[in-house]
């Protein structure tokens, strides 16, 4: 994510930065995706909580390395001065077993002035599907 994209956002600005955020996670790159949240930024995903940007990379490499062909989209939902609310859908195939899944849910963020991001807490449900019904490919 850009952090020259700062608050208080407008609509053009919140857009851009989520879809700063989407194209570095279709990156599946670690490093390139911390760089986005501050060095104390707090996690919440799903059922984990974490801080730090280390703890970021850690994570997302640790989700890459079970989620392949891993395909996500983003879609501004809201926006205040600081905050960005963010309805996703991903899908991936499973590394153990091969199934492909589908995720949605829902981001909520909050940014310090330097545009880093210091909050996100995410919620998501998994459900299977069948390649064939794939929307990301």
């Amino acid at each position: 994510m850009s952090k020259d994209i700062r608050p208080p956002f407008t609509k053009e600005s919140a857009l851009a930065k989520v879809q700063f955020a989407e194209d570095a996670w279709n990156s599946r790159n670690p490093e390139r995706v911390s760089l986005g949240y501050s060095v104390d930024s707090n996690w919440h995903n799903r059922t984990e909580f974490f801080t730090g940007r280390e703890a970021i990379k850690t994570f997302l490499t640790n989700k890459w390395a079970r989620e392949l062909d891993y395909k996500l989209k983003k879609e501004l939902w809201c926006y205040t001065d600081n905050r960005i609310a963010v309805r996703f859908e991903y899908e991936y195939r499973d590394a153990n077993t091969g199934q492909w899944m589908r995720c949605h849910g829902n981001e909520y963020w909050e940014f310090a002035e330097d545009g880093l991001m210091k909050r996100r807490d995410m919620t998501g449900n998994d459900f299977p599907i069948k390649e064939v019904d794939r929307k990301f490919k």
